[in-house]
């Protein structure tokens, strides 16, 4: 009795082995059926947000184009453009993606837009003291581009809906607020720090010192309070904070480091900057 007991919950035991085997092996099918396919592929969500963005980036640089004078000097545009090409080479970041626009403004200010455009104010180029420190704000902005945060902040201001919807009619009340939001709001500090140490490691892979960079940080975090065209550091808070992580993150990393624009360049550079104003 006590024998066939015995056998009878072997034989319970080897059932359930058996069922929770199958049951295992069954749910491990379908979740690599599902790894296999490729949703975005089937589905038209990805190719639709590609499509909402391309349109939202047009519109709003749009507006910027028809509001503010784009700079088309071959010097300058090449110059400035050789960095963006040095940073993305680096780090295998297609170039050709990459939307860059000039525009002669006094505010010290650089953003991203959707589709990748890049604009860069004049003020910022006639402020920064090396190129060097301009890559550095560059860098920060192509890392925003990046990691997908400026179409986040976007959608977690507006929602994609109201965002399809305004890139479906071309325009509104809607686009002209988003163009505002992304010149004078900040992202945030999780963002932004990403942003900073992505541009950091950038900086480093291209041979560009990043120390200016934070010294960029650290030369304006006082005047930030004083001077409102300082848009850049106003609308990224807490520069001196900044700063300081973003040396104590480079302290220990190995780097060797090339000039990105001959001396020469860059005071000429900032001179033709300089002239542009003289000359309005």
């Amino acid at each position: 009795m006590v024998a066939s007991q015995i056998s009878y919950a072997n034989l319970n035991m080897k059932k359930i082995i058996w069922q929770g085997s199958f049951i295992l092996i069954f749910a491990l099918s379908i979740w690599t059926l599902f790894r296999m396919v490729n949703w975005m592929e089937i589905l038209p969500i990805r190719e639709n947000a590609d499509r909402t963005e391309a349109k939202l980036g047009k519109l709003i640089w749009e507006i910027y184009k028809k509001s503010d004078k784009e700079i088309k000097d071959p010097f300058i545009t090449k110059s400035v453009d050789s960095i963006v090409s040095r940073i993305t080479k680096a780090n295998n970041i297609p170039k050709e993606n990459i939307k860059l626009h000039l525009l002669k403004k006094d505010e010290v200010n650089a953003f991203a837009l959707p589709d990748n455009h890049l604009i860069i104010y004049s003020g910022l180029i006639k402020q920064t003291e090396s190129p060097e420190a301009l890559a550095g704000v560059i860098g920060h902005e192509i890392a925003h581009m990046e990691l997908n945060h400026v179409m986040k902040k976007l959608i977690k201001e507006f929602s994609l809906a109201i965002l399809t919807s305004a890139a479906g009619s071309s325009g509104g009340d809607v686009i002209r607020e988003a163009a505002k939001f992304l010149s004078s709001a900040a992202f945030d500090r999780r963002q932004e720090k990403e942003a900073d140490i992505a541009s950091a490691d950038y900086l480093i892979q291209a041979s560009i010192d990043p120390e200016p960079f934070a010294a960029f940080l650290y030369q304006f975090s006082e005047q930030e309070k004083i001077h409102s065209y300082l848009s850049w550091l106003s609308t990224h808070p807490h520069s001196t904070e900044r700063a300081k992580y973003l040396l104590t993150y480079i302290q220990n990393k190995e780097k060797t480091t090339k000039p990105i624009l001959h001396e020469e360049t860059w005071r000429e550079l900032q001179v033709m900057l300089e002239k542009m104003d003289d000359e309005d």
